[in-house]
């Protein structure tokens, strides 16, 4: 895309979503207005009628309608804060298995169907744009495929609203398929919420890249492909890198390596950019660190645990199907009281 026009077009977005805000904060202001006014005008019925049935029905008005200045107020207080920068943003969705050995690789798996549903269950767009699967001996003899690595593109307007705290360290507990002794283990899988930059916001010089092609392998290491589709792109300054397989396209295989190298180089370069606002970030609800343990699926007490607001559920057998609905709404409603204080709006 020609600099010009895409800074026309990231420019465009930027005022239309300020504009989107301030229409927001108009129509909250007014819908508080609104109420107010008819809350004056019960409480002067209430002073100036003679008639008593009159009155009683004022006084049940007033009560109603007091009730409803609060839920008002509170919705043009979450109108007032700031837009996170990354909302509307389409988003990289990374997933890898951490401790645990094969059973972590399985429990990514688990993690990647779980989002996947989430977010068809909400209209979102969900392509797995890379797989680094691995094959695993079941303890029935059964051949399970788990994940080493997986890498996932989510678009949608509520695509980054919906899973920005899903970043972080998830813990699971259960007795693995592996396991023949009926002995419970501790895994672990680290997820990375990644906003794919826009066009102009991040400059990437052609010769610091080294893209590399080769044949594309299957689990356990056989190859499934005869030509040299695979692509891999080295960032040299940094050291990233990104390895795509999945389409037949080698041209294919190169655009979506591009994609998740633009959205690691980006988090890379926020994450340096804010490196000494840490003591605001852990103000938040988490701070989105890979190292940071979030949360803990325990499969034999059915029992999530969110370590961030010590939220405790106990249906998780709903919640790895893709209900995640309620979790997020507790997650957002802590984030939105941390931004309130933040903002001397609480």
């Amino acid at each position: 895309m020609d600099p010009a026009v895409a800074a026309n077009s990231d420019r465009l977005r930027v005022v239309a979503l300020e504009a989107s805000q301030v229409r927001d904060v108009v129509e909250a202001g007014r819908a508080l207005q609104a109420i107010l006014t008819q809350l004056e005008e019960a409480r002067e019925i209430l002073t100036d009628a003679d008639d008593a049935d009159l009155r009683a029905m004022a006084r049940e008005e007033i009560t109603e309608l007091e009730g409803q200045v609060e839920g008002a107020t509170d919705r043009l207080r979450l109108k007032l804060l700031p837009r996170d920068p990354y909302e509307g943003r389409p988003l990289m969705l990374e997933i890898r298995a951490g401790t645990g050995g094969d059973e972590a690789a399985l429990f990514a798996g688990d993690l990647l169907r779980m989002y996947q549903r989430y977010a068809e269950s909400h209209g979102l767009r969900f392509e797995v744009v890379s797989t680094s699967p691995i094959t695993v001996g079941g303890g029935s003899g059964k051949t399970l495929v788990g994940l080493k690595e997986v890498v996932a593109g989510v678009s949608g307007d509520e695509a980054y609203a919906l899973l920005r705290f899903e970043a972080g360290v998830h813990r699971v507990q259960r007795v693995p398929a592996t396991e023949s002794q009926g002995r419970i283990h501790t895994s672990a899988a680290t997820v990375a919420v990644l906003p794919e930059p826009e066009e102009v916001e991040l400059k990437i010089d052609p010769k610091d890249l080294r893209i590399d092609t080769m044949r594309a392998g299957g689990p356990g290491g056989q190859s499934v492909n005869t030509t040299d589709s695979a692509v891999r792109i080295v960032h040299e300054p940094t050291g990233l890198i990104v390895i795509c397989q999945d389409e037949k396209s080698q041209h294919k295989n190169r655009d979506k390596a591009m994609r998740v190298m633009r959205a690691r180089l980006l988090e890379r370069q926020q994450a340096e950019a804010h490196a000494e606002q840490s003591a605001a970030r852990r103000a938040m609800v988490g701070s989105g660190d890979r190292s940071e343990r979030i949360r803990t699926y325990n499969y034999p007490q059915n029992r999530l645990t969110d370590h961030r607001i010590g939220l405790t559920l106990y249906k998780l057998d709903q919640i790895v199907e893709g209900s995640l609905q309620g979790l997020v709404d507790a997650l957002t409603a802590e984030h939105e009281a941390k931004l309130l204080q933040e903002q001397g709006l609480a």
